[in-house]
């Protein structure tokens, strides 16, 4: 993670470069339609970034479902800096965000070759694998303590 700082998307630059870094991972790389990337839960979400030299090498954002539960969603990690711990960290930062809010546990739908990264971090699988964007996904939670 050289000089890699996760924080809380803080300007339009911020949410240019998230934009732009979910649109390569998860449109260009993954095949996601355009149109399904950006939603409605963009504009009430708590986005996270990881920054490199100022440039956005990862994203995350934390959607508040109720007073104690939130969604952690599109979890965006760029090629050039994957499995060096950014991942790992921006799930960390946002955890700590949930905490500070009250939020007493998380949910998210990962895809299903992210599952044992997100094992690793103590989410535990919920239910059986379905398709979500064409990709297989499967929800898991974490409690928060």
């Amino acid at each position: 993670m050289d000089g890699v700082v996760v924080r809380l998307s803080a300007s339009e630059e911020d949410a240019a470069g998230l934009r732009a870094l979910r649109f390569e991972v998860f449109v260009d790389e993954q095949g996601v339609p355009a149109d399904e990337e950006l939603d409605s839960d963009d504009d009430a979400a708590v986005h996270a970034v990881a920054v490199q030299r100022g440039v956005v090498v990862g994203t995350g954002r934390l959607v508040l479902v109720s007073a104690l539960e939130a969604r952690v969603g599109r979890m965006a990690v760029s090629a050039t800096v994957r499995g060096q711990g950014v991942g790992g960290a921006l799930l960390r930062f946002l955890e700590t965000e949930a905490r500070s809010r009250g939020i007493a546990r998380i949910v998210l739908h990962a895809q299903a070759h992210a599952q044992s990264f997100y094992d690793k971090h103590g989410y535990a699988a919920e239910g059986g694998p379905f398709t979500e964007a064409g990709i297989e996904h499967i929800s898991m939670a974490k409690t928060l303590r």
